[in-house]
């Protein structure tokens, strides 16, 4: 691992590789949060849990999805909840998901409107901020 006083060497100019995507996101909970979690990803955001592969069982208590987006869960002993880093959502029906997550009893907090995109945060049973943002200009969003 780099000490922070290290400087990373500079980067040609073209590496030969391109990063294009994301394959899943893992959100970390505390131990004998399993049944919380199952409930929360698969009835209050609507995913679809699927088997963990037994190659990395250990790492991963439940893997949900949805088209394309997939989502990891895994138990840390040392849990924190994470308040700055999240996953966003992007979201095709937003009014649809606000109305269903305050008929679930789920506080929503709305975010500033950025590129023409709604956006709120929500967060799980665990403390884990989680960002919703609406489909119509989502990839206009700044990084």
């Amino acid at each position: 691992m780099l000490e922070q006083t290290e400087r990373l060497p500079v980067a040609p100019t073209n590496p030969g590789f391109f990063l294009e995507g994301i394959h899943h996101v893992q959100i970390a909970i505390p131990p004998g949060g399993e049944e919380s979690a199952r409930g929360f990803y698969k009835q209050v955001l609507g995913l679809r849990e699927v088997p963990v592969s037994p190659l990395v069982s250990k790492l991963a208590i439940a893997w949900f999805e949805q088209d394309s987006l997939r989502l990891h869960v895994g138990i840390d002993p040392d849990f924190h909840p994470s308040r700055r880093g999240h996953p966003a959502f992007v979201v095709r029906t937003y009014d649809a998901l606000i109305h269903h997550l305050e008929i679930m009893g789920i506080e929503v907090i709305q975010a500033a409107t950025v590129a023409g995109s709604r956006r709120c945060h929500i967060h799980d049973p665990f403390g884990n901020r989680i960002e919703l943002i609406e489909k119509t200009h989502a990839a206009e969003i700044p990084g």
